[in-house]
């Protein structure tokens, strides 16, 4: 053992490394397109079964890396819930759904990677799974989707049920394609993730209250 650096300590750093290391290659190149060989070179580790050694298969560490990021989006949505908790207003509740991950972004500093990675994952049939199974583990996005469905009592099952998808779908790509653009420094209409948050919220309101052709 070297100074002051324990066991535990480079352990923690190591996995810190090898979760920087494969969200970023994976969100540049895709998730299938990279070995567990490549991320642990990636990560500076000379022993080329590290990523197995701490995280298992290429799987969990798919799920590390979006259990890393849900902490903090779930802090971010408890406080705008205890701000909108009992509003009737639909564009209060979108905001609960969108703010939290911008504001999530916003806080990563540019770049960042997991806007991508997300991207990535929602592409693979076999680890799409991942991202649902999270969402439905989240007690503040489970409480925001309710105020959502009280705001729009009328609203067919199967139309909600397609519109959710449709607002997953835009919040995941359209912040991506921000996330790549303040990453390449390439113009966009919104100057600032608290900008494209607000541009969604407009976009997703639209959406969920399109009239529904029967």
């Amino acid at each position: 053992m070297s100074g002051n650096i324990t066991r535990p300590d480079r352990a923690t750093a190591t996995r810190e490394a090898i979760l920087s290391a494969a969200e970023r290659l994976f969100a540049e190149y895709g998730v299938v397109a990279i070995s567990n060989r490549q991320v642990s070179e990636a990560a500076g580790q000379g022993n080329n079964a590290a990523v197995g050694y701490h995280f298992g298969t290429k799987t969990d560490l798919v799920r590390a890396i979006v259990r890393k990021h849900t902490a903090p989006i779930e802090a971010h949505r408890m406080r705008l819930l205890a701000e909108h908790h009992d509003s009737t207003l639909l564009p209060d509740w979108i905001s609960c759904l969108v703010r939290p991950v911008t504001e999530h972004f916003a806080d990563l500093g540019s770049p960042s990677w997991f806007a991508r990675f997300g991207a990535q994952v929602m592409t693979d049939p076999t680890l799409r799974p991942i991202m649902y199974e999270e969402s439905l583990t989240s007690p503040s996005l489970l409480r925001t989707i309710e105020g959502m469905n009280r705001c729009l009592p009328d609203l067919p099952p199967h139309v909600r049920r397609e519109r959710n998808d449709m607002g997953r779908h835009l919040i995941v790509h359209v912040c991506a394609e921000f996330e790549r653009a303040l990453a390449d420094g390439t113009p966009e209409p919104r100057a600032n993730w608290h900008e494209c948050g607000t541009g969604l919220i407009d976009a997703i309101v639209g959406m969920w209250q399109a009239p529904v052709t029967r």
